[in-house]
């Protein structure tokens, strides 16, 4: 089995990469999920996240409104570690149980951590295999106004947030071209399983 930790900053194309190998066959555990499972509605983490931050993060529901937590967290670096010192625990036990029941379904020959936060979590290590998705920040900001509809400054925050694109590169094993078309972003994938299961 194949252990490979997937990342990139936010926008780069790490999700298109992350589905086509999940078509080539890997088991991909995908770490987003992970976190919002962590803070559903009923759960240890959002209690603890509605401590830290207060009530105004929730919606009337009880669920969390990600879009409030942001404008706390995003430019505030205490916050910020905060919000990772309570779901990034919580992530690791999801990961690692996901983990070992598709290693104990034996159907596992390739397990894929999508993990956006990787390298700034310092689990770079922490794989056979670690690939970075990689895409300039300038680019990546215009992706996030113009496909998710952020506003210019949300775009900058969330990419300053994250660790330098240059560091990402440097820990990585194989880095993937996100600055083109979804097709060629495709095409080096196809062309990374054939070199990592061959």
């Amino acid at each position: 089995m194949i252990r490979i930790g997937l990342t990139g900053g936010i926008a780069a194309g790490k999700s298109v990469a992350s589905q086509r190998l999940r078509e080539l066959g890997a088991v991909v555990i995908d770490h987003d999920q992970l976190a919002r499972d962590a803070v559903a509605v009923g759960t240890d983490g959002l209690r603890q996240l509605e401590d830290r931050f207060g009530p105004e993060i929730l919606h009337p529901d009880g669920s969390l409104n990600r879009t409030a937590l942001a404008s706390v967290v995003f430019g505030d670096e205490d916050s910020l570690r905060d919000l990772n010192g309570i779901v990034h625990p919580i992530v690791e036990t999801l990961s690692d149980e996901a983990e070992h029941g598709a290693a104990a379904e034996g159907a596992a020959k390739v397990i894929v951590h999508d993990i956006p936060l990787l390298i700034e979590t310092g689990q770079q290590d922490d794989f056979d295999h670690l690939v970075v998705v990689h895409a300039p920040a300038d680019l990546r900001i215009a992706r996030l106004v113009e496909v998710r509809h952020m506003s210019l400054p949300d775009a900058r925050r969330r990419v300053a947030s994250q660790v330098p694109d240059q560091v990402r590169v440097d820990a990585a094993d194989t880095v993937l071209d996100g600055t083109k078309t979804p097709d060629d972003l495709r095409r080096q994938v196809d062309d990374l399983w054939q070199k990592l299961t061959s």
